[in-house]
């Protein structure tokens, strides 16, 4: 289970980077793609070890994210 753990910790870290790093170099949106699923994974890595700090972090950035979507998605006229 800590092997597990440790390769959700450094997949997130990796795709959470990634995410941020394409945001920076102005791929949005595709940035929303790498950053989530490192949010995503930060969570369950928080949820796993009970880490409040860590979950509530990254718990509270995935309303963030979803609104960041959703605001895309109208001004894009996908909905």
């Amino acid at each position: 289970m800590t092997t597990n753990i440790r390769v959700l910790k450094w997949t997130s870290t990796v795709l959470t980077l990634l995410g941020i790093l394409t945001f920076y170099l102005d791929y949005y949106p595709y940035s929303m793609i790498p950053h989530s699923l490192g949010i995503i994974g930060w969570t369950i890595v928080g949820t796993i070890t009970k880490d409040k700090p860590l979950l509530t972090n990254f718990s509270l950035q995935i309303p963030i994210m979803i609104a960041g979507i959703i605001k895309y998605s109208y001004t894009t006229g996908i909905f």
